[in-house]
């Protein structure tokens, strides 16, 4: 196996395989061209294209370069590039952007659109041999994103919580061990087509979310809603259709399901094994932004959540 990146990151993560460096938005492949024409590649799995000149450059410009092909190409996408409310793989898509050369992880206008571009240069590229996983939200040890540490971090403190939204909302995440099983699982069986990604495989709420956390951390916390709406809050999603996607189709070939309340075990581990670093400034709110929040509502009869 051979991993190919800028070296910048989880260098100390999977001792003992090939690395190759190279970044390719600058046109750096080169390592990546000689080991295509050393041997050419089983598979190729692109975890990281956010839009066409980043899928066109990397393996499949190096692959172009050496001659060579790939037995299957393994596109990891988003569930971002749905237009509809369906919940099987085949809800129509947004139209694709080609043209975005940046994107931003919270404008529907460029993240999605610029996917399903993407996708359509794997697909025609790679006709049969390509496959497209559509994860939705990931988590999981050594997911710096820190959306699920926010939660987990705000249930150990106890007490009352600001939910900037319903706390019914559905909320899927899925454990990252999980996803890669599912891209082993379809590499192995060399299967095409495309998979959504979505977990837990039990039904989750913010509201249940909050509650495995207070029980992971051995606290005691409930859900107060509050008006405020921010631009963006950890795993708050305004759109409930997106957080009810269908895992069956990648269920059938191989998406395991790992419990919640051990993904949250997980991550709390790691979490404490790095130091419990600070978050990122705008994670969630400032605890004198949520005492204000807090005590302009009402936190009277709520009942603390366990977890049971």
């Amino acid at each position: 196996m051979t991993l190919f990146g800028r070296g910048r990151t989880g260098r100390e993560l999977f001792p003992g395989l090939r690395r190759l460096t190279g970044d390719r938005d600058a046109g750096d492949y080169a390592a990546l061209t000689a080991a295509a024409r050393e041997r050419p590649f089983d598979a190729v799995v692109d975890v990281s294209g956010y839009v066409l000149r980043q899928v066109r450059g990397g393996a499949i410009a190096a692959l172009d370069a050496a001659g060579g092909h790939a037995g299957r190409y393994l596109f990891v996408s988003t569930q971002a590039v749905y237009a509809g409310p369906g919940a099987d793989e085949d809800t129509p898509r947004k139209a694709p952007r080609p043209d975005a050369d940046e994107v931003a992880l919270l404008d529907d206008t460029t993240y999605g659109p610029a996917k399903v571009a993407c996708e359509d240069e794997v697909t025609a590229r790679f006709g049969e041999r390509a496959t497209l996983v559509r994860p939705g939200q990931v988590t999981g040890p050594y997911d710096t994103s820190d959306a699920l540490v926010h939660w987990l971090r705000r249930a150990a403190r106890g007490g009352p919580v600001a939910v900037p939204a319903d706390p019914a909302q559905p909320v899927q995440s899925l454990d990252a061990r999980d996803l890669g099983r599912l891209v082993a699982a379809l590499l192995r069986a060399d299967r095409g087509g495309a998979f959504n990604a979505v977990g837990p495989a039990e039904p989750l709420t913010l509201a249940g979310l909050l509650a495995v956390c207070a029980r992971v951390a051995g606290a005691e916390a409930w859900p107060v809603p509050v008006a405020d709406r921010p631009g963006y809050f950890p795993l708050v999603r305004r759109d409930w259709a997106s957080q009810r996607r269908s895992a069956a189709r990648a269920r059938a070939v191989g998406l395991t399901a790992t419990p919640f309340v051990e993904t949250v075990a997980a991550v709390r581990e790691w979490d404490a094994g790095r130091g419990r670093p600070a978050l990122e400034a705008g994670l969630g709110y400032t605890a004198e932004r949520e005492a204000e929040l807090l005590a302009a509502g009402d936190t009277s009869g709520r009942r603390p959540l366990r977890g049971e």
